[in-house]
């Protein structure tokens, strides 16, 4: 059960009516939900999000980072909603688990996940041999930088779903 309330879209006010009308519309999951009791919040999520939509990384790329992450961190609610949104976006099934796992059969993927793995076990310590054998798999500076945005906003959901305890509204997966 949410230890926050979930803020029904259809009585919200001000900044969280906007934004429930707006980018929001039709994606009353209870993650924004439960975010929207604080506008600043939900603002913080959208923004980041928003950012990361424009970045050289692809959608793909991106949903390989939140699965591998969210599968770390044991955040049930973020491993569903990736799962499917992952789906949506052309990763396989197969994918999204092998994502989870943090070992894709795809070369370039699986070095995605495999540096994003680094960042989180090192605790954003990772080495110069860690970043160029990242580079090697065809990534850019800029990818570096926005695999830690993505990173940061992975870590932001997960901890706000532990904290919240937020109810699961996406399709169930299996435990791994």
């Amino acid at each position: 059960m949410s230890r926050l309330p979930l803020v029904d879209p259809k009585s919200a006010t001000g900044r969280v009516k906007e934004i429930f009308e707006g980018p929001l519309k039709g994606k009353n999951f209870n993650i924004f939900r439960a975010m929207a009791n604080s506008p600043a919040a939900l603002d913080a999520y959208l923004g980041l999000s928003s950012a990361l939509g424009h970045s050289g990384l692809s959608a793909k790329e991106r949903e390989v980072i939140q699965l591998t992450i969210g599968q770390q961190n044991d955040c049930g609610y973020c491993v569903a909603a990736h799962t499917a949104i992952g789906k949506m976006v052309g990763l396989t099934e197969e994918q999204t688990v092998e994502a989870r796992r943090g070992k894709l059969s795809d070369a370039k993927l699986a070095a995605l996940s495999k540096f994003v793995l680094t960042i989180h076990e090192k605790r954003g310590f990772a080495t110069a041999d860690d970043v160029t054998a990242f580079k090697a798999a065809g990534y850019s500076d800029g990818n570096v930088a926005e695999v830690i945005a993505t990173y940061a906003l992975a870590i932001y959901t997960n901890y706000f779903n532990h904290v919240n305890e937020t109810p699961i509204d996406f399709p169930a997966v299996a435990k791994l």
